[in-house]
């Protein structure tokens, strides 16, 4: 058990690093460069460091606006947690600084096309420093921490003001910061592009949490429920469970199967259901995560 718990947080701070250095490119890269500030506050540190000249890197100013915060949140937060934030953070602020040199190079070599004036090509900027966001933090996340900035800011609030919850206040949180950014720049163009790259970080992000190779759960009511159950397992080979259920409308007693399946095998399904009892009702939904026999792995 000491084993395995020992291997579990060397994979979880593992995972931690690959999604910092995920991250820092995004910023140094795809980001920082161009201007776009999608909230957060890589955002933030992005307008501050404009401001200021260019005079203090990203990557420092990032640190010390997350320094308040680990004092503040160490009262309200897991320390194991917070222990994880503070790594994280702390990893992410000096990649972002150790890159720099290397990927400003890449920037001026194979991005900048018109001297200082905005490419033609931001808007893909903004996809891909979106994308490679979402998949740097959604690791960072999965692994039982963040990188600090305005999601531990949410946290923080959110022990304060429990009616709001964390997707609320960080959307208010970041979307101040695209506004900030905006007139800092005086840009809208560069709000909107900052808006597309936080709504891709938001999507990829959830995708790496959740899982991306998602099932398919299907709840079946039909009066002849044993027939379909005995195709299901025989043909699919997929478990299936009976719930006792009541029709309001009838009053009578109607057992609901329940199964979850492959994606590819929903059309087999479909017609197993149809050729038995074409009148059954079906209720399909995404199953995001399905960790069990003939599924994922628990642990994975």
């Amino acid at each position: 058990m000491l084993k395995k718990n020992f291997l579990d947080s060397w994979k979880d701070y593992l995972m931690i690093i690959s999604g910092c250095i995920i991250t820092a490119i995004s910023i140094d890269v795809f980001l920082v460069p161009f201007r776009i500030a999608p909230g957060g506050f890589a955002g933030l540190s992005t307008v501050i460091y404009y401001l200021i000249g260019q005079k203090i890197p990203v990557g420092v100013l990032m640190l010390m606006m997350n320094i308040p915060l680990f004092a503040i949140g160490y009262k309200y937060i897991g320390k194991s947690f917070l222990f994880r934030t503070i790594f994280g953070t702390a990893l992410l602020s000096i990649v972002t600084d150790l890159l720099k040199p290397f990927t400003d190079i890449f920037v001026g070599k194979y991005l900048v096309s018109s001297g200082t004036e905005l490419s033609p090509d931001i808007l893909l900027y903004s996809v891909f420093g979106g994308a490679l966001m979402g998949i740097g933090i959604g690791l960072v996340f999965k692994s039982g921490a963040t990188t600090g900035g305005t999601d531990l800011v949410a946290k923080i609030i959110n022990h304060f003001a429990p009616s709001l919850t964390l997707g609320q206040m960080l959307l208010l949180v970041d979307m101040i910061i695209i506004i900030f950014a905006s007139v800092v720049f005086k840009s809208f163009l560069l709000g909107l592009y900052a808006v597309v790259s936080i709504f891709i970080t938001t999507k990829i992000m959830d995708s790496i949490i959740e899982g991306i190779n998602f099932a398919k759960s299907i709840y079946i009511i039909s009066d002849k429920s044993d027939i379909i159950a005995g195709h299901i397992l025989e043909e699919l080979d997929r478990g299936v469970t009976s719930l006792n259920g009541v029709g309001m409308y009838t009053g009578e007693d109607k057992r609901v199967l329940f199964c979850v399946v492959q994606k590819g095998q929903l059309p087999q399904l479909k017609r197993i259901v149809r050729s038995i009892d074409d009148k059954a009702f079906m209720i399909l939904t995404d199953a995001r995560e399905v960790l069990g026999e003939g599924f994922q792995k628990h642990g994975q």
